[in-house]
């Protein structure tokens, strides 16, 4: 019999309509969809994104839901990782493809790399279907260019004391899941007395997407901080 594939699909920020042709396609045909959650109380946002997409198909499909929780702790999370590529393995060796969806792009900050490193160590077929990422999303929907150019842009999915070390070389920083961290951001980049436009957006692309100036207090979960500093 002749093993499934394993297709990682990036599923963008959160509107269907961001969804590649190419994603489309795959989600429209392949047997399982493997959607991770972060919480088994909370549904998978990956999934609700896709959902209108599986709801056109005519045929059956299989959704594998493993848990994926928000912790630090390596050990633990190595576990899950490895739970949860057994049980893709298991179907892709059933011959079965899967499709494994993650928001944004499976290659910028996602899980999917763990797992990946797993399936592909089995010698099964990996493809990766890039996605829409959040930060280009929230440049989009704010009007604000990242990049002119040759401006250097920095990606940020942690505000510590790299970020304050780093500041000065770079033109264009956005910083990710800024609500957890927006008291510790606007002090780092109160630091620098460059003149700077400052734009945050939360839930990006959903119907409840909130673009405004300023930094994100609200907790939001989906919060995106882009600082750009201006030509002196």
């Amino acid at each position: 019999m002749k093993r499934g594939k394993l297709i990682g699909i990036g599923v963008g920020p959160g509107n269907t309509e961001l969804l590649t042709v190419k994603a489309v396609k795959a989600l429209q045909s392949v047997e399982v969809i493997c959607a991770p959650r972060s919480a088994s109380s909370k549904p998978s946002l990956a999934l609700s994104i896709v959902q209108p997409v599986l709801d056109d198909r005519d045929d059956e499909y299989e959704t594998l839901e493993p848990l994926f929780p928000m912790i630090e702790d390596k050990n633990a999370l190595e576990g899950y990782w490895d739970d949860a590529a057994g049980v893709m393995a298991q179907k892709l060796e059933d011959g079965k493809n899967l499709a494994f969806i993650t928001l944004g792009d499976p290659m910028v900050y996602s899980t999917f790399s763990y797992v990946c490193k797993r399936i592909t160590a089995m010698d099964f077929d990996v493809e990766i279907i890039p996605g829409v990422t959040s930060f280009t999303g929230c440049a989009a929907t704010a009007g604000i260019p990242i990049a002119e150019k040759d401006e250097i842009i920095v990606i940020v999915p942690k505000v510590d004391e790299r970020l304050e070390k780093i500041m000065e070389y770079g033109d264009t920083f956005v910083i990710m899941k800024t609500s957890r961290h927006s008291e510790e951001l606007e002090k780092i980049v109160a630091h620098d007395k460059r003149d700077k436009d400052v734009i945050s957006v939360q839930n990006c692309s959903m119907k409840d997407e909130k673009v405004f100036k300023g930094f994100s207090k609200d907790k939001k979960y989906l919060s995106t901080t882009i600082v750009k500093f201006k030509d002196e």
